[in-house]
């Protein structure tokens, strides 16, 4: 499609006439309709606040179609965010799984430097996928940072009957952990090996309910392309303040992995001090809370 083309299909689909977007670009209805009959061009400028007003990126304007971008995912926007919504989920819970690997070990009466490695490992593995992941995220924001709503009003209803499950399957998920924990100590004992065992299977538990959470969010994220082409066009304010939440979580993960790592070499406490990394994970979400930008 040409960009006079893509223009009328624009105006059209928004029910805006010729004069209403003259004035909204500031201009005479005679440009407007020189523009749709392919008679004249607009200036950069004036293309540009076409682009922010119908949510359009330039290059699909000038040279793409329109219509097949609103109707398409040209961008493969949804198998991307799948996959990230998998790997990053399961990254996730596979940190805590690997806490609970090393109370099992613990419990099991094995060296405490084994369930150190466990845990270490299991963080560092994660850590890089989440890292991977990220960066991958980054990287498709910055080549698509706005993107055409193409899910149908189905699709997003359809997913938001499985949105419900997750949480309350993760809600589920919890408090089933924690009455086999109490009944697990009432009739086992809270002592080695089983205090191990019982704790670890918690754990499990626990990271299939973050799984769930995560996973379920991810998704639901997913399906608000509005919100998505808002975070990729942030106020200069917004951007200042997601930067502050990325540095401060980097130094409390950071300050985490000393203390562990101190605990571990000074009271030789590798098995024991996995709560560190609990606490640095719930410190980064009040930061992200407190301190992330507001919607406004």
């Amino acid at each position: 499609m040409s960009f006079s083309e893509n223009l009328q299909f624009l105006r059209a689909q928004a029910g805006d006439t010729q004069e209403q977007l003259a004035e909204r670009l500031d201009v005479s209805r005679q440009s407007v309709s020189k523009w749709e009959g392919g008679q004249s061009f607009p200036e950069m400028d004036t293309l540009l606040r076409i682009c922010d007003l119908y949510d359009v990126n330039l290059d699909t304007l000038l040279r793409g179609s329109v219509e097949e971008s609103r109707t398409a995912d040209t961008a493969r926007y949804d198998a991307f965010m799948n996959r990230f919504a998998r790997r990053v989920s399961l990254a996730v819970a596979g940190i805590i799984s690997g806490v609970g690997l090393a109370a099992v070990l613990e419990g099991a009466g094995l060296p405490e430097v084994w369930s150190a490695a466990a845990l270490l490992l299991a963080v560092c593995v994660c850590t890089v996928v989440l890292v991977a992941s990220g960066i991958q995220h980054e990287n498709f924001c910055k080549n698509h940072p706005v993107l055409a709503d193409f899910y149908t009003r189905e699709e997003k209803e359809a997913f938001q009957q499985k949105f419900v499950w997750y949480i309350a399957g993760g809600v589920g998920a919890c408090i089933f952990g924690v009455v086999l924990l109490i009944l697990g100590a009432s009739l086992l004992g809270e002592e080695p090996p089983w205090d191990g065992y019982i704790t670890g299977v918690f754990l499990f538990i626990v990271a299939g309910a973050v799984w769930s959470f995560i996973y379920g969010g991810i998704l639901h994220d997913k399906y608000d392309v509005a919100g998505y082409n808002r975070d990729n066009n942030p106020t200069p304010e917004a951007k200042r303040r997601r930067e502050l939440v990325s540095t401060v979580c980097a130094v409390i993960m950071l300050l985490a992995t000393a203390i562990y790592v101190g605990l571990g070499l000074a009271l030789d406490l590798w098995g024991r001090a996995w709560w560190v990394f609990a606490v640095g994970g719930i410190l980064c979400g009040v930061a992200a809370v407190a301190l992330g930008p507001k919607e406004e």
